[in-house]
C-alpha cells in the first residue's frame, strides 16, 4: 500500500487542499485574508487558498508523525528567519491563532482527534481520507511514469 511519504509532497498537498475546500467545517474565518502567518513574514499570503493548503500540509504532518503533535510544534514548523534590516536575522515561531484553529475545524470535521495533555493526531477517518487522497495522487503519477507502478506495493 502506497503512502504519504511514498507520493511528492506538494501534489499530496495540493490534491489534499481541494478535498478540503469540498468540506463545510473547513474554512477560512473573515480575518484570514488580512493576517500574516507570523512575525517573521512581511505580507499576508499571496495565495487566495493558504488557509486550505496550510490545513492539507497540517494532515500531511499529523499523518506522517508517529506521535501526537501539539500547537507549539506546528508554530515552530511553520516559523522562519525574521529580518532584522542590518543585523542578524533570528528564528522567529510562526503565529498560533491560525494554526489552531485549522486544528479545531479539522477536530469537527472529524479527521483530527486529541490526545489529552499531548497535543493532537490523525483519527483513523483522517487516516482514511489520506489514504485515498494518496491513492489517487499515485495513480495520476503512474499514468505520468508508468515504471513507477512496480513501487506499488
Amino acid at each position: 500500500m502506497v503512502t504519504a511519504k511514498e507520493v511528492p509532497a506538494d501534489e499530496l498537498i495540493r490534491e489534499l487542499a481541494e478535498e478540503l475546500k469540498k468540506m463545510p467545517q473547513v474554512k477560512p474565518p473573515e480575518w484570514a485574508m488580512f493576517a500574516k502567518t507570523g512575525s517573521h513574514k512581511e505580507k499576508v499570503p499571496e495565495d487566495p487558498d493558504w488557509w486550505y493548503v496550510r490545513a492539507a500540509s497540517i494532515l500531511r504532518k499529523l499523518y506522517i508523525s508517529s506521535e501526537p503533535i501539539g500547537i507549539g510544534t506546528f508554530r515552530t514548523i511553520y516559523g522562519g528567519r525574521k529580518e532584522r534590516g542590518s543585523r542578524p536575522p533570528h528564528f522567529r515561531k510562526a503565529g498560533g491563532s491560525h494554526i489552531r484553529k485549522i486544528l479545531q475545524q479539522l477536530e469537527a470535521a472529524g479527521l483530527v482527534q486529541t490526545v489529552k495533555g499531548r497535543g493532537r493526531t490523525l483519527s483513523p477517518a483522517g487516516r482514511s481520507f489520506v489514504d485515498k487522497v494518496v491513492k489517487r495522487v499515485f495513480d495520476r503519477l503512474v499514468e505520468r511514469m508508468p515504471e513507477m507502478a512496480k513501487y506499488a506495493g
